[in-house]
């Protein structure tokens, strides 16, 4: 199969852009939100047409709150992020948007969330000792389910290898995002982010286990052959598949609230790496490895 043959373009494409991911999170890092640095959300929307943003930010700014950022949500509301807000202080920047408004237009709180900066903390250790959970407990899954298979420990290294792969690259995707257009990591893009460790495993679960059974036909077929014929099995399940929830997540993109937005685009982002990863990088990764394995049995 070509993805067999022609491995080393694979490998390549998806070196540099972890490279570039990499350098992505080292340069700019991620823009945490206040879900784990502390501070408060506040969305209010305009029934009648929103004002001019900065008529707002200056009405905002004159109440010495510290520095407030504010942003365009949909097409009348506004998203206002602040250091924690005291309740009087909350009362006070409501009254002070609905100055902003036209005569006659009423505004709307539509949320309002409030964390510490000790909770903040608090959760960005915990969505750490989530993931690694997380972690430890799909490598043991892969564990137990190629446990008779020759070198199984093989199966785990590419499958530790490509959830870097799959994780690193929406990363750095919204490194960049939050670097250039203010997008916030929250706790949300966590549980985004956590759920494409699962899509992650399960795309290489399909095509790892296929070679697998292949494997145990004892054809006459080298091991390169068996690793492609094995991806021309799978691959139009794991393709369709991947579409099918891809093109959920895009109407969810599209049409769904600000809140979801960026949640969808991170699990669409995971979901497409994820099935490339899964077709040309996984199996490939098994042949080289093999390659090797023969080359030192040889000597």
């Amino acid at each position: 199969m070509f993805v067999v043959k022609y491995r080393a373009i694979f490998f390549l494409f998806s070196g540099l852009l972890v490279v570039g991911s990499i350098f992505a999170l080292f340069k700019f890092g991620l823009n945490l939100g206040t879900d784990f640095t502390g501070g408060s959300i506040l969305e209010v929307e305009y029934a009648g047409g929103r004002p001019e943003a900065a008529l707002v930010r200056e009405k905002v700014n004159a109440l010495n709150l510290g520095d407030v950022s504010v942003q365009e949500s949909g097409d009348l509301a506004y998203l206002l992020r602040s250091r924690d807000l005291t309740p009087e202080e909350h009362q006070v920047l409501l009254a002070t948007l609905q100055t902003a408004a036209s005569v006659g237009t009423q505004i709307t709180e539509k949320r309002f969330s409030s964390v510490g900066p000790a909770l903040g903390a608090e959760l960005a250790r915990k969505g750490m000792i989530a993931m690694m959970i997380v972690i430890v407990l799909i490598l043991i899954y892969i564990a137990f389910v190629f446990r008779q298979t020759k070198s199984s420990w093989a199966y785990g290294l590419v499958a530790v290898i490509t959830m870097l792969h799959d994780v690193l690259i929406p990363l750095g995707v919204f490194a960049i995002l939050g670097a250039y257009y203010g997008v916030e990591f929250d706790a949300l893009l966590l549980t985004a982010f956590l759920t494409i460790l699962g899509l992650s495993v399960n795309d290489k679960i399909v095509a790892l286990d296929r070679i697998r059974e292949n494997l145990r036909r004892q054809t006459n077929e080298t091991f390169a052959e068996t690793v492609g014929r094995s991806l021309s099995e799978t691959m139009t399940r794991s393709v369709n598949t991947s579409v099918t929830v891809i093109l959920v997540l895009l109407s969810v993109y599209f049409f769904g609230g600000a809140t979801t937005k960026y949640f969808s685009l991170a699990l669409t982002l995971g979901m497409i790496v994820a099935t490339y990863c899964s077709v040309f990088i996984a199996a490939p990764l098994l042949v080289v490895w093999e390659a090797r394995r023969n080359k030192s049995l040889a000597k």
